[in-house]
Parts: structure tokens; sequence; C-alpha cells
């Protein structure tokens, strides 16, 4: 990436700092003098662009006007490629050319960082200069993501939307939104009301420290916990979620994590027991039952899911489901054997293809953590593969789709320094934002062909210790923008060189008043 020499302009402000873009284009060449924007901008879009031309005018003042004398002018051109976009300026004004109405999008998110950092905070100053520059740029990978947890700790809608916007302002196109939990259901389901009238509140929340020292001291915070999002509140976050190009990726959880449902409908269960929303963390016992009424309820539940979202991609879980109910059920036990299945693994496998087949049948692609491929994975179902890399490479070699989380590097519920005692909780685990940084979505075991089933990649944002938006925003940032890069870039970058402009971008992160982690000590300057 070519970058500014040193010195400052007539604006007093640091040649390097205009083009400290996160994440880093693929080529920027630095062309000489720049444009002065005179307010209001006058903006020329072409006809569906209007995303990119509706981003500018919430950050700066601007009004439509003619090509011929436009500030900006906003085309098409298809040749360019999906999400890729061209960006010029020069004294005559700035021009950006978007492969798609997200490659223009793309392009406004790379101008307004060209611009002083107070512009995202609406305050863009008197007659802002842009500099000199042609960016040519494309993503690496398609899948862009991050996986916000908001069934262990509910998020307010405004929230969701508030982090949709901070995702595409980071250039990454993919929110999967986990649902449902041992500790809460959080989507409304009309068929089935009891899944939010009984389970999306919990009567209290475990207070025990995330490392488990001492765990027969258990506290409780004796305080009700509860929220889940109306068919209306989605339909919002959808609608936000399209002017920014992110695609909202649900997460229903079957057939463990599940005692939320059970506890709605115990029929749901293998004991018939009244369960209580669970009010502790961890791996949970208590699973769905096998039976037919349960593959019926969870597809209806399904069709309401995908009546509602426009995402190709419907995330069915799949992790973490302990057997031993199972092996402990005549019930599951005779199924088994009706089934001819030798295995429990062979019967979480079946359950999982039994939702697979009802998913595509309705035109959806399954997604599921990669314990999905245990006992036979289901045709066409995609791998999220979180236990490190090797589910996504087994996964990739046998044909299917992957989008790689690996816990070693995307999770980001995970301690960011070695300090225990001044940060806040994390679950555990140590991922430094260095180490974030140096993730690459490609394992080197693949070949070539086997690496265009990775799909992409992104972070996880378990809740169990981020009750509120503000302790997300701290666990997100300034990970999640090393992460988009990694993601959007084709080629490794040069962390010190990053931590260059990860300070001017803090700037844009402080105008936004986003509550992220402070910058490593030893780098400030």
């Amino acid at each position: 990436m070519t970058t500014a020499s040193s010195g400052r302009d007539e604006t007093g402000t640091d040649a390097a700092d205009v083009i400290a873009i996160i994440p880093r284009p693929v080529s920027v060449e630095v062309t000489g003098e720049g444009f002065r924007f005179r307010s209001p901008v006058t903006v020329s879009a072409a006809d569906g662009t209007g995303t990119a031309a509706g981003l500018l005018a919430e950050r700066l003042t601007t009004t439509e006007g003619p090509s011929a004398s436009a500030q900006v002018t906003i085309v098409l051109e298809a040749a360019l490629g999906a999400e890729a976009y061209e960006l010029i300026c020069d004294p005559a004004g700035v021009r950006i050319t978007g492969g798609d109405a997200a490659g223009a999008f793309y392009g406004a998110q790379t101008l307004l960082q060209l611009l002083p950092p107070a512009v995202f905070a609406g305050t863009p100053g008197a007659e802002p200069v842009v500099p000199g520059v042609r960016i040519g740029d494309r993503p690496a990978f398609g899948w862009r993501g991050a996986m916000l947890d908001v069934a262990r700790h509910f998020m307010p809608v405004d929230f969701v939307l508030r982090f949709i916007d901070l995702l595409a302002m980071h250039k990454l196109n993919t929110l999967h939104l986990h649902l449902t939990e041992d500790q809460g259901w959080r989507l409304q389901i009309d068929r089935y009301p009891k899944l939010t009238e009984v389970g999306s509140q919990r009567a209290e929340t475990i207070m025990v420290r995330p490392d488990h020292r001492h765990p027969e001291d258990e506290r409780y915070d004796r305080t009700p916990h509860g929220g889940f999002y109306t068919k209306d509140d989605i339909r919002r976050i959808l609608a936000h979620a399209a002017t920014r190009h992110v695609r909202v990726v649900p997460e229903v959880e079957v057939p463990g994590h599940s005692q939320a449902a059970i506890a709605a409908y115990p029929e749901l269960g293998n004991t018939g027991e009244q369960l209580a929303v669970a009010t502790k963390w961890g791996i949970i016992k208590h699973i769905l039952n096998p039976e037919e009424s349960t593959i019926t309820f969870y597809q209806n539940v399904f069709d309401e899911v995908i009546d509602l979202f426009d995402s190709p991609y419907i995330h069915v879980g799949g992790d973490e489901c302990e057997k031993d109910e199972w092996i402990a059920s005549e019930r599951a036990q005779a199924s088994m054997a009706e089934l001819d299945l030798a295995t429990e693994e062979e019967l979480q496998s079946w359950f999982i293809r039994r939702m697979a087949e009802h998913i595509q049948s309705r035109g959806r692609t399954l997604v599921g953590w990669d314990e999905i491929l245990e006992g036979g994975l289901a045709p066409g179902a995609v791998v999220m593969s979180w236990r490190g890399e090797a589910g996504g490479i087994a996964a990739a070699r046998a044909g299917h789709d992957v989008v790689m989380a690996p816990y070693t590097h995307t999770y980001f519920d995970y301690y960011q320094t070695e300090d225990r005692v001044t940060e806040p909780y994390g679950i555990g685990g140590l991922i430094t934002l260095e180490r974030a940084y140096s993730y690459r979505p490609i394992p080197e075991e693949l070949t070539a062909e086997e690496a265009r089933h990775v799909l992409g990649a992104q972070f996880q944002l378990w809740s169990e210790y981020m009750p509120k938006p503000a302790n997300v925003e701290f666990m997100a940032f300034p990970r999640g923008c090393a992460f988009a890069e990694t993601v959007w870039h084709p080629e490794p970058g040069d962390y010190t060189e990053f931590l260059g402009r990860l300070r001017v971008h803090a700037r844009r992160l402080d105008a936004l008043g986003v509550a992220y982690h402070p910058l490593p000590h030893e780098e400030a300057g």
C-alpha cells in the first residue's frame, strides 16, 4: 500500500493521518493536490447507489446535484466485481465507482475516513480537505462477520443497530445473531408463545469468577434478567442492516443449549421434569429429545425464522451437546434402534439432518458449529469451525463450505492483556490485539481448490461477562478493527504500521463514543 510522505498540509493535518484507512485498501496511490469540500456537499448518485449517498448524508451536509457540478459523484461499474470500488480524488472533486451497491457504499466509508475524524461526530468543520488519492479496493472474503450473543445477555434493539453501523464502518458484512440458549430465548415465535413468555426470563445470574477457581462459592445477583425481540424489532434490525449491506444470520440452537426452550415446553426434554431457565454458565446436560414431535416443533420454529429473516443461511448451533440424557433415556435408545443408529453421535447427526432437509426445502442453507461433522454431515451444510481449524479443514476437504471462527484467534470474550486484576472479566484465554491481527482465514494445509470452500471468517462475542452494550464494545474494539483487516485485505499486514493507522482510527471511534479497550501502552507514541 502506498502511503503519503510525512509532513503537514495547509490545514495542519499530518499527511500520513489522512490515509489511515482501516481496513487498509488493496491499493492506494497518492496523486497530488486534493479537493476542498464546500457546504453543502453536492452529491450525484446513480441509480442503485442510494445507500452510499445516504451514508454521506448522515455524516455531511449534502444536497443532490447534477453530475457536471457535483463535488461527489457515485456511479456503478459491474466489471469491478461484487463489493469492490474505486475512489478518485483530485481538484475537480471525488468520484466513487462501485462494482455494485455494496462496493459504492464501501467507497463512501473510505471517503469518510479520508476526512477529519470529527466527521463521525457530525462536525466535519467548515471546509474539510480530501487528499489527492486513487484507491482501488475489493475484499478478500465474502463472509466477514461478527457473532453477537444476545441470548445470555439481552442487548437492546438500538444497540444492535449501532453495532451494525460499527461493523459496516469496518466493511464487515455479516452479523450472526445468537438468539437462543440455556439462559434465554430471545425471538418471538407466534406458534409457541411460551418460548418468550417463559423462556426469555431468568430469575437471576451467577456471579462466579470466570476462572472457576472457587466453584463451590457460587453467588447469584438475585436480579431477574430478560428481554426478547418481537418480529417488528427484527424487521427494524433487518431494514437497518440492509442500508449498511450487512446480512443478519439467525441462530436457533439444537439439540443442546436448549434449556430455556425446555423450561417453556417440558415435553421437549428427555425427563418430563419442569426446568427453570438456566441461571449459570457452562455446558448444561439438558438437551432436546429426538422424538418426531420435537422435530416438528423445531421445523415450525424454523419456518417462522425463515419467513422473518432474509438471510440465505440459517444457523442451527449443534455444539456442546452432552449425550448423558440420551444414554439414560429409554425413548432415545428406542429411537436409535428404530433408526438403526449405533451411537448417540449418529443420533445427533440424524437430528441435524432433519433440520437441514427442512431448511433446504425452504431454499436456505444450514450452518452449524463444527460438531455437526460428528456422525456424518448433512449434504450442503456449512461448517463454522470454532474448535481450532481442524473441523474447517475436514469440511473443506469433503467439499463443504466453511466459515472460520477458531477460538484461538477470534473469541473476543477472551482477555485482551495478561492483566487479570484491572481488566474486566473475560471468560478465560488470551487474544491480544496483535494476535487478532495475525490471523489468516485460509489454513496452510488446504490446497487452492479446497481453499475455495472457505467463505471467510468472523469474530465471536459470547456474552456471559458482557451484560451491557459498553462491555460488548470494550471487548469488540479495537480487536474488531484488526480482524476486519484480516478478512478484507488479501495479504498479511505489518502490525506496527497497522498500529500507526489505528491511532488515527481511534479518534473516529472517540467521535462515535465507542467504549473501546485502550490501545497497547507500549506502542503509544
